[in-house]
């Protein structure tokens, strides 16, 4: 495949198989307003560390599945047993400090909540910010978070500009959706 110059070359290029596609396409760089949906993206950023992200994609059901759809309050509630039966599931990656990290960061969203609501209304009180300042936030907040994941969970979420490049469809459609860096 030639060299692109934009993930957005890259994925009008990619045959409609390939998982980065419907990624860039549908959700990349798109508004998220559930919990459920925001923790499960910095779960999914946060088990790319390392890896290439079609791997993380091509797991994402599977994630989904293990983490209990990405419930906040039933991540938050795991203990050994289910740190036991993700470290076991093969559909997911089985690193221990990122499962220990999901966990953990469950738990700190889940105090977040007393002054913010949600972790929806913990980033919209911190919006705008420079990424160099979000990144401070974030490791003041949660474990396992370093500039890449932060960088990517945010720009990924709509609240760094960063996903498309200027006319590509897919990032006409984010800003239409509400990304929060357009406004």
């Amino acid at each position: 495949m030639p060299a692109f110059t934009s993930y957005c070359a890259y994925c009008a290029a990619a045959p409609e198989s390939d998982p980065n596609r419907a990624y860039h396409d549908h959700e990349y760089g798109f508004p998220i307003h559930t919990d459920a949906g925001l923790f499960g993206r910095l779960v999914l950023e946060i088990n790319q560390a390392g890896l290439s992200w079609v791997t993380i994609l091509k797991k994402k059901d599977a994630f989904e599945q293990a983490y209990d759809h990405f419930d906040i309050d039933v991540v938050a509630t795991y203990g050994e047993t289910e740190t036991a039966r993700l470290l076991a599931d093969a559909g997911i990656i089985r690193n221990r400090l990122k499962i220990a990290a999901a966990i953990e960061n469950a738990r700190r969203l889940v105090a977040l909540r007393t002054e913010y609501g949600s972790f929806k209304g913990w980033l919209d009180a911190h919006y705008p910010r420079p990424r160099d300042q979000w990144l401070r936030l974030f490791k003041q907040h949660f474990v396992f978070v370093g500039g890449e994941i932060v960088g990517e969970f945010l720009i990924s979420t709509g609240y760094l500009p960063g996903a498309h490049i200027p006319g590509c469809p897919a990032g006409d459609r984010a800003i239409a959706a509400g990304a929060r860096w357009t406004l």
